[in-house]
């Protein structure tokens, strides 16, 4: 009779625990939970820690409330342009109302990634359909992805989440239009790169002409500078022997003859047909009367 008392209270102690253990659940502080009563919201309002809940009839849930990674499958969208693109990218979410994720997806992780790509595609498709090629390139990829995310946020409510940013990863064309493509941006390249090259041309050409204009204004002012110093020279050395002869005017008359014998004679191939008696030969004579 004890041993039977003991197996039952045995027994009352184990499904006591066992009720008590299913009374309580944890709610960490990266998670939101949910209290269910026969698959019914109960409660949705908890805050980190230790919570009561009623056993067997009621049930707790939680799911992760950090940032997590949605990564999009590659997708065509149609610019403006009517050139399909193929943009692959990815997006930042995480719940911002848990009952209504709930709700909306019953907690399914692939429930929710597929409502999510749906209405990001949504989004990037008609931000693409207003663009040109360029444009989402490299014209203005910044302002398109906080559109994108704002578009994709707003969206995305009913689900209960919210979208934190929106990224472009590649952007690829077809295969069919690429060579087209590249081919226009390389002629692109090439006109550009004419042009510059006629702008340094001419700029070279400019330069070179002022360098002419300034090396024949600097030659030019350089002779006349010179020749002015050479005549002011010049008229100094006159003055000097016109002050020197002065003195002695046979003597000045005697360097002037050997002045021109030299200038006459220098080359040894002069011809002069002249009376040996003439003035010009006075000092080869020295018994020429017109020797002073």
């Amino acid at each position: 009779m004890n041993s039977n008392k003991g197996i039952v209270l045995l027994v009352i102690l184990g499904i006591g625990a066992a009720i008590a253990n299913s009374s309580f659940f944890i709610v960490n502080e990266n998670q939101a939970a949910l209290r269910l009563q026969l698959g019914e919201i109960v409660d949705s309002s908890y805050e980190p820690g230790l919570h009561f809940k009623l056993p067997l009839v009621q049930n707790a849930q939680t799911f992760d409330r950090r940032i997590q990674t949605l990564d999009l499958k590659a997708e065509r969208f149609l610019t403006v342009e009517k050139k399909f693109v193929v943009v692959d990218s990815y997006a930042k979410w995480r719940i911002s109302d848990v009952a209504q994720y709930f709700r909306s997806t019953r907690g399914s992780q692939t429930q929710t990634d597929r409502l999510l790509s749906a209405r990001i595609n949504a989004a990037l498709r008609d931000e693409f359909g207003k663009r040109t090629i360029q444009e989402v390139v490299s014209g203005e990829r910044k302002e398109i992805m906080l559109k994108l995310a704002r578009e994709a946020n707003e969206s995305a409510a009913d689900l209960g989440v919210e979208i934190v940013d929106v990224r472009v990863k590649q952007i690829d064309f077809e295969d069919s239009i690429s060579d087209t493509i590249y081919e226009r941006m390389r002629t692109e390249r090439q006109r550009v790169a004419s042009e510059l090259r006629a702008q340094g041309a001419e700029a070279a050409e400019r330069i070179q002409a002022d360098a002419d204009r300034q090396r024949t204004e600097i030659l030019a002012n350089s002779y006349r500078d010179a020749e002015l110093l050479r005549g002011e020279g010049d008229a100094v050395a006159a003055s000097t022997y016109a002050k020197a002869f002065e003195k002695n005017d046979e003597f000045y008359a005697f360097w002037r003859s050997l002045r021109a014998y030299r200038e006459v004679f220098d080359n040894g191939t002069s011809m002069m047909v002249l009376d040996p008696k003439s003035e010009f030969f006075r000092y080869f004579d020295p018994t020429s009367p017109n020797r002073k």
